[in-house]
């Protein structure tokens, strides 16, 4: 692994923009948008598609993805949103629920992994367990220490969506096996930036959303579904799944049988060529980067970030509780203003959830961007 140069001259990013905030969507590859706007294009001649084009790009997705982020390839369903992924999760789980049986989310969690649960909740009589926010910090501690044997879904984090602080899905896997409860994880803050091995932490289903570190446009995110949950019900029926798909004179031979894997969970119309083109070309980008190259770089920069405003008093989380990618800051006590709003002013962009300021730079970042953050923000925290 090792640090990356800055990347900007792959994004469409004015020199005058400073931009810290991926976490709440990041800039777009030069290349998706080439390939989106070609792929928009197409819908111009509809006789030049042929039947591979309706599942290429979804298989291309499939198998960077098991490069990436060591799944199978057969594990993964191409999904429009987290809350897609998450009730699909949901209602593949819902029949071995029962009253008193109890689904842990943490508190504050993103209501993408919330509201499905909520339903299940409401149809099966379990009931919602929440991790209280630590004061020490320490979320895995947390989440360990809400489980008990009434526990049969433990739906978390890769990261707090609010703050970036860290949760050790590797303890938790481990304690989930110990109490045989399903784990669902929604790693939309992270997949991409920080690196996640599929087969060590073992999660029954893995969400996340595109658009954020995986560099994706609107309206792709991925599920993954461990092998023993491949046989559920899955969230609606779509005769591209079907093991006849590519028969299109024979569709109406209506075939009961799915294609291998999780494919049977896409959602239907995967074959668009104005979403799919795009996160391909991101995916390959992220692959040429190495995500443990882009981690290793970003948390240089948040270093920098970090230490600058440690001496400007903000409080930080302990660096053991901090991600490489991604991290929340409070204000310091003697300041009343709006700095994100200040911030914007000046073509700086950061954001703010709950009480954290949340700062999430990109490959994108040069230290221009870095002493232009330094300098505004000195001159507004006096």
């Amino acid at each position: 692994m090792g640090i990356l140069p800055s990347q900007r001259h792959l994004f469409s990013i004015p020199d005058e923009v400073s931009y810290f905030n991926c976490a709440y969507n990041s800039p777009q590859l030069l290349e998706s948008t080439r390939r989106l706007n070609e792929g928009a294009a197409s819908k111009n001649y509809p006789w030049k598609r042929v039947v591979d084009d309706f599942f290429d790009d979804a298989e291309a997705i499939r198998e960077l993805s098991a490069e990436l982020f060591e799944g199978d390839k057969d594990g993964f369903a191409i999904h429009p949103s987290v809350s897609y992924g998450v009730s699909t999760a949901a209602r593949a789980i819902e029949p071995g629920l029962k009253t008193g049986d109890e689904i842990l989310n943490i508190a504050e969690e993103f209501p993408s992994n919330v509201l499905p649960w909520r339903r299940t909740a409401d149809q099966t009589g379990a009931r919602i367990v929440i991790a209280k926010t630590p004061e020490d910090g320490n979320w895995t501690r947390a989440i360990l220490n809400t489980m008990n044997p009434r526990v049969k879904v433990v739906a978390v984090s890769t990261c707090h969506w609010t703050n970036g602080a860290y949760i050790d899905l590797k303890s938790i896997s481990q304690a989930c096996r110990e109490n045989n409860s399903i784990m669902v994880v929604d790693a939309t803050q992270s997949l991409g930036a920080m690196p996640f091995s599929i087969k060590e932490i073992k999660p029954d289903f893995l969400v996340s959303a595109g658009y954020k570190w995986m560099l994706g446009p609107y309206g792709f995110s991925l599920l993954y579904v461990s092998e023993p949950w491949r046989d559920a019900r899955p969230l609606e029926e779509t005769w591209l799944v079907r093991s006849n798909a590519r028969d299109f004179a024979g569709l109406v031979n209506y075939s009961d049988d799915y294609l291998p894997g999780a494919r049977k969970f896409d959602v239907g119309e995967t074959c668009t060529p104005t979403i799919l083109p795009g996160a391909v070309a991101a995916l390959e980008q992220i692959r040429e980067w190495g995500v443990g190259n882009i981690a290793e770089t970003l948390l240089e920069i948040n270093k920098q970030v970090a230490q600058h405003l440690e001496e400007l008093e903000f409080t930080l989380p302990d660096k053991s509780q901090r991600c490489p990618h991604l991290f929340g800051a409070t204000l310091p006590k003697h300041y009343n203003g709006n700095l994100v709003s200040e911030l914007s002013k000046k073509d700086i962009y950061i954001s703010q959830r709950g009480n954290a300021l949340r700062f999430a730079p990109y490959l994108h970042i040069t230290e221009n961007d870095i002493s232009r953050l330094f300098e505004a923000i000195d001159e507004l925290i006096v």
